[in-house]
C-alpha cells in the first residue's frame, strides 16, 4: 500500500511536515511571536488596515504638550525680556543717598507711618539724548519741582509746587566736581544748579521740615513720550498761542496736544498768560492733572497693551533713589495709588509774595506757608478752593502776591469738636485745582 499525500496543511496527510519545510522547520509563526512582523511593526498603512485610534491619540497628546511647552517657554522670555528692558531704563542715584547719609543729623524725622512724601524734579538739563535742541547741554536746572504727599490710607494726594525763582535759604552743598559751595539765600532753582539732586531736597526740607523719603527726576524727553504714550493730553486755549521757542503754534480753543506741544505748553512763559511764573506752574498743574485723569479714565493701568508703553516712556527717562529703583517698586507705588479719586488729587503752589528785594522774585507768606508744611508734614488733608481756569488768558491785573490762601466761600468748616465756650478755629483753605477739573472749564 502506498501513502496519499494529503493537502498542504492537513495535519493528517503530511501538510504539517510541509508547513515546517516551508518556515526552515521551525512551523508557522505564532501570533504576536518573534516572528509576527505585523505584531513588531504594527501594520503597514495601506497595506495591513488603518492605525489604531489609540496609537493617533497618544500622537496628538505629545505634540500637543510640546507646542504648548514651547508657547509657554515663548511667551515667558518675552516677559521676561520686557521686564529686562524697562528695569534697564531706570538709572539708580545712590550718590544721592550717600549725600543724604552725611547730613542725616540736620533732616526732619519720618513722617507718620505710611505716609510718603516724593520730590519729583522736571530736569530741563539738555545732556540726555534728543534734549540738545532745546538750548546748550551745559548745566542743568530744577525747571519744575513738585513736592508729592501721600497720605497714609492713600485716600488723596497733594501736589505742592515750589517756584524756581522763590528765595530760599540753600545749605553749603557739595558739586559734583567734589567741591563745596557755600551756603546762601538765592533763587531756589539754584540748589539743583549748585549740588544736583540732594542739594533741592536738603533745600526742600530745611524750609518745610517734612522729611522727602524718595525722589524721581525726570527729563524733557520722558515728559514728551508718556505724553505720546497714552495719546496726547486736551487742553483748552482762551487765546492763541505763537511761541517759537517752545515751537509751538496753535488757534484758541481746545486741542489735543502730543508731547513736542505739551512740553512747549508747559514750559512757555512769555508767550500766554501773563508771563509770570506763576501763570506757568498753574497751567503745568492743570495739565497735570489732565494727564493723571486720562491715565485713570482709559484704563490704562488695567491695560497691559497701553501699560507698557507708558512704564516705557517713565522709566526711559528716570532717575531715582534706589528704594524704588526696582519696576516691582515702582508698581507697587503706583499700584498703591490707583484708587485716589482724581478729585482727591489736589495741586497748589507754595503761598508766596514778591520778594522784598526784587520784585521779580518771590518769598513765602507766613503764617500762610507754616501752616500748609504743617498739614502735610502731620498729614491732614489740605483742602481747596479752585482757582479760575485761565489756560493762556491774559491776566487784566496780575497781582505782584499769592497767598495761596483762599477767600472764604462760606462758613468755615471747624476743626475738631470745639470746648463750651470756645469758638470754632476754621481749617486752613487754599486755592488750588483738583485733577477731576478740566484745564478746558
Amino acid at each position: 500500500m502506498t501513502d496519499r499525500a494529503g493537502p498542504p496543511g492537513d495535519p493528517e496527510h503530511g501538510g504539517e511536515r510541509e508547513q515546517g519545510k516551508a518556515y526552515g522547520g521551525a512551523g508557522p509563526p505564532r501570533p504576536g511571536g518573534p516572528g509576527d512582523r505585523g505584531a513588531r511593526w504594527g501594520p503597514r498603512p495601506g497595506r495591513e488596515g488603518p492605525v489604531p485610534r489609540p496609537f493617533l491619540r497618544r500622537r496628538w497628546v505629545r505634540w500637543t504638550a510640546a507646542g504648548t511647552a514651547v508657547a509657554l517657554l515663548g511667551a515667558g522670555f518675552g516677559a521676561w525680556a520686557l521686564y529686562d528692558r524697562l528695569q534697564g531704563n531706570i538709572t539708580r542715584d545712590d550718590a544721592v543717598i550717600a549725600e543724604l547719609e552725611r547730613h542725616e543729623k540736620e533732616r526732619p524725622l519720618p513722617s507718620k507711618q505710611g505716609a510718603l512724601n516724593i520730590l519729583l524734579v522736571g530736569s530741563d538739563t539738555r545732556a540726555g539724548q534728543g534734549n540738545g535742541q532745546y538750548g546748550s547741554t551745559r548745566g542743568q536746572r530744577s525747571d519744575t519741582v513738585i513736592l508729592l504727599h501721600l497720605a497714609a490710607d492713600r485716600r488723596n494726594a497733594t501736589a505742592m509746587s515750589i517756584p524756581r525763582d522763590l528765595m530760599v535759604d540753600i545749605p553749603s552743598c557739595r558739586r559734583a566736581d567734589g567741591r563745596s559751595a557755600p551756603a546762601r539765600t538765592a533763587q531756589f532753582n539754584y540748589a539743583y544748579s549748585y549740588g544736583g539732586t540732594a542739594c533741592t531736597i536738603r533745600t526742600v526740607e530745611r524750609m518745610t521740615r517734612i522729611r522727602v523719603d524718595h525722589h524721581m527726576v525726570v527729563d524733557f524727553q520722558g515728559f514728551k513720550r508718556m505724553v505720546d504714550a497714552v495719546d496726547g493730553v486736551r487742553i483748552c486755549l482762551k487765546q492763541p498761542m505763537d511761541d517759537k521757542d517752545a515751537h509751538v503754534r496753535l488757534p484758541a480753543g481746545e486741542h489735543t496736544l502730543d508731547g513736542e506741544q505739551s512740553l512747549g505748553y508747559v514750559r512757555a512763559r512769555k508767550s500766554l498768560g501773563d508771563g509770570s511764573d506763576t501763570d506757568r506752574m498753574e497751567r503745568q498743574q492743570q495739565f497735570l492733572g489732565a494727564l493723571v485723569d486720562k491715565v485713570q479714565s482709559n484704563g490704562v493701568l488695567l491695560n497691559p497693551g497701553k501699560l507698557y508703553p507708558l512704564l516705557d516712556a517713565a522709566t526711559s527717562s528716570l532717575t531715582t533713589d534706589p528704594a524704588i529703583a526696582s519696576l516691582i517698586d515702582l508698581y507697587d507705588l503706583v499700584r498703591s495709588m490707583r484708587n485716589i479719586p482724581t478729585k482727591e488729587v489736589r495741586f497748589l503752589t507754595v503761598p508766596r509774595e514778591a520778594y522784598a528785594g526784587d520784585p521779580n522774585r518771590d518769598q513765602l507768606v507766613e503764617p500762610a506757608a507754616s501752616e500748609l508744611f504743617t498739614l502735610l508734614r502731620e498729614d491732614e488733608p489740605v483742602h481747596i478752593t479752585p482757582r479760575p481756569s485761565d489756560s493762556g488768558a491774559p491776566s487784566p491785573s496780575p497781582s505782584p502776591t499769592d497767598t495761596g490762601r483762599a477767600a472764604p466761600s462760606g462758613p468755615p468748616a471747624p476743626t475738631g469738636t470745639p470746648e463750651a465756650g470756645t469758638t470754632p478755629v476754621p481749617d486752613p483753605t487754599f486755592s488750588g485745582n483738583s485733577a477731576a477739573r478740566s484745564a478746558c472749564e
